[in-house]
């Protein structure tokens, strides 16, 4: 082999090698932007209901149900709310406990929040004021905004990643 051919196989080598950095770190990058923008959105959706208008409202029915989804499945419980209030002059009925509500297997958790919410019981909801037939009885977690750094480091890595690949000097 002479050393021109070594040095062209080097070099091809070199520009694959870095193509593929690039191409990692650019995915890398996309992936956290992704996911922080997911969780900037989650924060926001949180933040939304805080701005809702705050009014009486009581639990006109309060039931545990549980089941199961599918045969195999662990046993799911959640709470089948209603809650009646009065806004804009006009009455609405609720069922929403947060903005997403799910199942979950830990039936200590929906007794304790059935406890909270008692058939009878006078509490406050949170009315959209755009939207009157869509309240809460509680805002969500403003924990996705805590939780960004994580997927910044990762868009971080990978623009370093593609930076040095693009830019890097050969060893």
């Amino acid at each position: 082999m002479t050393a021109a051919n070594t040095e062209h196989i080097t070099s091809s080598g070199t520009r694959a090698g870095r193509a593929w950095l690039a191409c990692l770190g650019v995915m890398l990058a996309i992936a956290g932007i992704v996911f922080t923008v997911v969780l900037w959105r989650s924060y926001q959706r949180a933040m939304e209901t805080r701005a809702w208008i705050e009014t009486p409202c009581r639990v006109s029915s309060s039931v545990i149900i549980s089941e199961h989804p599918t045969p195999h499945s662990p046993t799911s419980h959640r709470l089948a709310l209603k809650y009646e209030y009065n806004f804009g002059g006009a009455s609405h009925t609720g069922t929403r406990i947060k903005r997403v509500d799910g199942p979950t297997p830990h039936r200590d958790k929906i007794d304790a929040l059935a406890a909270s919410y008692p058939q009878g019981r006078t509490t406050t909801c949170f009315v959209n004021p755009a939207a009157p037939d869509l309240a809460v009885l509680r805002h969500d977690s403003k924990a996705a905004l805590y939780s960004t750094w994580f997927p910044l480091i990762f868009v971080i890595g990978g623009g370093m990643i593609t930076q040095r690949a693009i830019f890097g000097r050969d060893q």
